[in-house]
């Protein structure tokens, strides 16, 4: 029994750290989104705590995305991004999901309105970037160093 939960708690540690491939058609945002997924893993409760604060959404909403529509962390956070830059409400980018999850987030941000190479895009990529700082683990310096 002992030996059975050490390989569910390790089976969990991986699946919980292995790279997921969103297909958003950059290599940067792709990782980012990994990042994002891995400081969610390490503390849903903060990653929650993020999103409704972040988005204005319901928890029952988030727990939604995750639970019945099976998304990664970093889906999730796609998602309500994608229909925050679009202005469309979130049920249609989570429609747009479903349909066509299996093309990727790059073709669903297409289909939403967000073009490769768009403000619109590039918008979506720095926002992943600026973050997947945010989150556990992660210490806020004060004041201290230069920003780059």
């Amino acid at each position: 029994m002992k030996q059975l939960c050490m390989w569910m708690l390790a089976f969990s540690f991986f699946s919980a750290t292995a790279q997921i491939s969103f297909k958003t058609g950059s290599v940067q945002l792709d990782t980012d989104l990994n990042t994002i997924n891995a400081r969610a893993s390490a503390d849903f409760g903060a990653f929650k705590t993020d999103m409704k604060l972040s988005y204005n959404v319901s928890e029952k909403s988030i727990e939604y995305m995750t639970g019945n529509l099976h998304m990664a962390f970093g889906e999730v956070y796609l998602a309500l991004e994608i229909a925050k830059i679009t202005r469309k409400p979130l049920n249609d980018v989570l429609v747009c999901y479903e349909t066509h999850k299996s093309k990727g987030w790059g073709y669903i941000a297409k289909q939403m309105g967000i073009k490769p190479g768009s403000a619109e895009f590039h918008k979506l990529k720095n926002s992943a970037n600026s973050k997947k700082g945010k989150g556990a683990g992660k210490k806020q310096s004060k004041g201290k160093g230069k920003k780059h």
